[in-house]
């Protein structure tokens, strides 16, 4: 084992060198990384888009941001969440503002999602193939709208893959928030997708299983909520949801579970 560990160091420092088991240690190192970061969910609805976010108050000295520092719009119909760190974020939201302008400028139309997404991929692709580089250390949850697919949700990671998703999980915990998602999206399994209330309140659901409970008091504080509907003249609108508006989700949901545990303790006494 000591040996295997020392021919494994060998290879660390370098993003371009493959190890003789066949991996690019520093890119799984930037995908373990972004496994620590605030804990970002997407969700499709019947009428839009959902992305939540955990915040991560590191002082109560710091000055309140002026905008989100997880959830950025990229375009009039799309917009992306943020996990990782928000320097090498902005290197690639700025890449992909400046390609969704330039296909308007160009064809006149907005860009279609997919190809958007492809275009920040291969950006970030590229850093793990050229000597002298390190990858992206952050993960994005894409969201968008196209006449040709409608509402579409990605996820995309360091290597500069990406996958399209009903639902997903990025950041820290997010296996237990997969797990959730796999049993609350579609209970039925008949394809049906949320309304928008009842996706808001899963993707709350998801944030209380991920965020750890013992040192977290659950509160509009800790968590962010974005929607991304159509308007009655079919343009794309963009909302982060006041403080407000987050805990009164955060208080339905907590209503629901303690109505579901009494109701499951006055079965088992019967």
């Amino acid at each position: 084992p000591r040996v295997q560990e020392q021919m494994a160091r060998r290879y660390d420092s370098s993003t371009t060198t493959f190890s003789p088991e066949g991996r690019l240690h520093q890119v799984e190192y930037a995908i373990e990384a972004i496994n620590n970061a605030g804990t970002c969910v997407g969700i499709l609805s019947k009428s839009g888009i959902v992305l939540a976010s955990e915040r991560r108050v590191t002082s109560g000295l710091l000055a309140p941001a002026k905008t989100s520092d997880k959830t950025y719009k990229l375009a009039n119909h799309a917009a992306c969440c943020v996990a990782g760190l928000t320097a090498d974020a902005n290197i690639l939201i700025d890449q992909s503002r400046l390609r969704s302008g330039r296909y308007q400028h160009q064809y006149c139309e907005p860009i279609p999602i997919e190809q958007l997404v492809e275009h920040v991929c291969n950006y970030k692709q590229s850093y793990t193939q050229y000597g002298g580089l390190r990858p992206f250390g952050v993960s994005f949850l894409f969201a968008g709208y196209d006449d040709v697919h409608g509402y579409q949700l990605y996820q995309s990671d360091p290597s500069g893959n990406y996958s399209g998703w009903k639902a997903t999980v990025i950041g820290a915990n997010n296996s237990a928030g997969k797990s959730l998602l796999k049993n609350e999206y579609d209970p039925d399994g008949d394809g049906t997708m949320p309304d928008m209330a009842t996706a808001l309140k899963l993707a709350v659901k998801v944030l209380n299983k991920t965020m750890d409970s013992a040192t977290t008091s659950t509160s509009a504080e800790k968590m962010e909520l974005f929607t991304m509907t159509r308007d009655a003249g079919g343009e794309c609108v963009h909302k982060i949801l006041t403080k407000s508006e987050v805990q009164r989700f955060v208080d339905e949901v907590a209503a629901e579970a303690e109505a579901s545990g009494s109701g499951g303790a006055g079965e088992s006494t019967q």
